[in-house]
């Protein structure tokens, strides 16, 4: 028998009202827009989309600080109006802004934040915590003495001190540098791992490519994808061959079949092509019968970007 979703999000509506009116019918942004997916238990979802598409105002809705217009939302099978208590308690959300009294010690932090749970004090985990993500040897300093990183750290400590089955991430790598970056995966593959489902936010698509199982992809308020990842990446029909021609040449070689020719140094050719439509070796074959010789070739498949910036470029409905 199948698991039911760690979250399941059906024709989620959210329109803000207009700065300094009514809200009337029709008026004010619409920010999500009949909105309906569901993210698995177990894996890692990603939830992407560019600024303002709606990424940001669904994963306040599920933390309970925005509401929604219409529509629902379940969290580990509790819906967020009729029993909020229980699907607060299901999620934990690791905010992109670094929020803490810098002048508490990470225990403290952790303390105080599963006081706010609600979690007896016999049953908290802080020390646990901290050891998990790598902090213990800073139960005791000052949160404001910590470096970047070990602040993002803490972050996710927080948001699992009440041991919540869903973690939520928005954009927890932004900004960081990336060795930072590759530990705070390496900490997410490790909750993951321990049967923690994370959904994560990320501008980072080849972080999105490597960690998740799943995609959705919000644009302009609306879902435009729901995949595995694979799948996802698979619906990139063009590919790039790099050519290295045997002369310098001023212009780049054009041909119908052609999406793209572009030179990118006196010898060196990037061409676009539809695989649906041609192959690399078809390629070849229309600029040998040009009269270029080729020294060398190199072929790039199509990747999440591929996919992400083609889904993306469509242009906002009218709300």
């Amino acid at each position: 028998m199948d698991q039911p979703p760690a979250i399941a999000i059906r024709n989620l509506v959210k329109r803000y009202a207009p700065a300094g009116g009514k809200n009337g019918p029709g008026e004010g942004k619409l920010a999500l827009n009949d909105v309906s997916f569901d993210v698995p238990q177990g894996g890692i979802f990603g939830l992407l989309g560019p600024n303002g598409a709606g990424k940001s105002t669904l994963i306040n809705i599920l933390a309970g600080l925005v509401n929604k217009t219409s529509g629902t939302a379940e969290i580990w099978g509790f819906d967020i109006d009729k029993d909020r208590r229980n699907a607060k308690a299901s999620i934990g959300i690791v905010p992109q802004e670094i929020v803490f009294d810098p002048f508490f010690t990470p225990f403290e932090v952790l303390e105080i934040q599963g006081g706010l749970y609600g979690v007896p004090k016999a049953a908290r985990r802080s020390l646990e915590l901290l050891s998990e993500v790598h902090l213990a040897d800073k139960a005791d300093a000052y949160a404001r003495t910590l470096s970047g990183g070990m602040k993002r750290r803490l972050l996710i400590a927080k948001a699992m001190v009440h041991s919540p089955p869903v973690l939520v991430l928005d954009e927890p790598t932004a900004g960081v540098d990336v060795e930072l970056r590759q530990q705070l995966w390496k900490l997410v593959e490790e909750l993951n791992s321990e049967g923690v489902t994370v959904v994560l936010t990320t501008h980072y698509l080849e972080e999105a490519e490597q960690l998740c199982d799943r995609i959705a992809i919000i644009n302009h308020g609306r879902l435009i994808a729901n995949k595995p990842t694979r799948e996802l990446v698979e619906m990139a029909r063009e590919k790039i061959v790099v050519l290295t021609l045997d002369r310098d040449i001023t212009e780049a070689p054009s041909h119908p079949a052609f999406a793209k020719s572009e030179l990118t140094a006196d010898r060196t050719v990037e061409i676009t092509y539809d695989k649906d439509r041609m192959n690399a070796g078809e390629v070849l074959a229309v600029l040998q019968a040009q009269g270029y010789a080729i020294q060398d070739v190199s072929t790039r498949e199509a990747d999440l970007e591929d996919v992400f910036l083609h889904l993306t470029s469509a242009p906002a409905e009218a709300a």
